[in-house]
C-alpha cells in the first residue's frame, strides 16, 4: 500500500490511560504517528463551544450549564488555536445551534492541514452550508438509511461506521466524487482491508496502533496528496448500498 489513507484518532485517542477529548489525547493522536484527529463539540447554556462527546459530563448538563462551571473542558477556540497547524481536524457537532460560533471561530483560526465539519444532523450541515461556502463538510452515517439519504445532501465526505462498509461502497462514494472516512477502525487486519479498499480516512480509538499497522510515513507535506481528488474506479456503479 503506496497511497495511505489519512488516519486519525477517535476524540484524540481513547486509551485507559488518557482521558478523551483532551489535549492530551489530541497529543497523543499526533505523537502516535496520525495525522490528526476527531474531536466532539457541544454548546453551553450561554453560547460557547465546548469540547464534550456526552450531554452531561460530572453530573452537569453540557446544555444547561455555563461555560465557566465547566472550565475543565476544552474550548472550541482552544483547540483551533493549537492544532490547526499540526493536523487534520474532523470537528464533530453534536448539537444544533453550533454553527454561527463555529464559522466564527474558523475565521478567527482555520485549519491549516485540512478539517472536515461533520454531523450526524443534516440540520446542522446545511446550515453551515447556507451560510459559508467553501466549508467542507460530512455526514455521518451508522445506518444503511443514513447512507441513502446522505445521496442528496451537498458534502465533500462521508462518514461511515465501519460495518456498513464493503468495496462497492468504496467505489460507489468515489464514483460520486466524495471521499469516505471509516470509523470506528481497531482491528488491524480491518485497517489493512481497508486501506487497501482506498479509502480516504480511518478513525481509531488507538492511534498508535492504527498507525503502526499502516506504517504511516513521516511526511509532513503528505497530506494534500492523500486528500486529492480520486477517478472513480467504476462510474456505473454509482448506487450506494448499505
Amino acid at each position: 500500500m503506496t497511497d495511505l489513507p489519512l488516519l486519525l484518532g477517535h476524540r484524540g485517542a481513547r486509551l485507559r490511560t488518557i482521558a478523551e477529548n483532551t489535549f492530551a489525547a489530541f497529543n497523543a493522536a499526533l505523537d502516535y504517528g496520525c495525522d490528526g484527529f476527531e474531536f466532539d463539540v457541544r454548546l453551553t447554556a450561554d453560547g460557547r463551544a465546548v469540547v464534550v462527546h456526552n450531554p452531561t459530563h460530572r453530573g452537569l448538563s453540557v446544555a444547561k450549564s455555563k461555560a465557566n462551571q465547566l472550565k475543565m473542558l476544552p474550548r472550541l477556540e482552544q483547540v483551533l488555536e493549537k492544532y490547526s497547524s499540526c493536523g487534520f481536524l474532523d470537528i464533530e457537532l453534536k448539537v444544533t445551534g453550533l454553527e454561527p460560533t463555529l464559522l466564527a471561530a474558523l475565521r478567527v483560526c482555520r485549519p491549516q492541514r485540512g478539517y472536515v465539519v461533520s454531523s450526524f444532523q443534516p440540520e446542522v450541515l446545511l446550515e453551515i452550508r447556507a451560510r459559508g461556502s467553501g466549508i467542507p463538510l460530512g455526514i455521518i452515517c451508522d445506518r444503511p438509511s443514513q447512507l441513502e439519504r446522505a445521496k442528496s445532501l451537498p458534502v465533500d465526505f462521508m462518514i461511515a461506521e465501519q460495518s456498513l462498509v464493503d468495496q462497492r461502497l468504496v467505489e460507489n462514494i468515489q464514483a460520486m466524487g466524495r471521499k469516505l472516512i471509516v470509523w470506528t477502525v481497531n482491528k488491524p487486519e480491518a485497517m489493512r482491508r481497508l486501506a487497501a479498499w482506498g479509502v480516504e480516512g480511518l478513525i481509531s480509538d488507538d492511534p498508535a496502533l492504527l498507525a503502526r499497522t499502516l506504517n504511516r510515513a513521516d511526511d509532513p507535506h503528505d497530506l494534500p496528496h492523500k486528500l486529492a481528488p480520486k477517478a472513480p474506479r467504476n462510474r456505473a456503479q454509482n448506487k450506494i448500498r448499505g
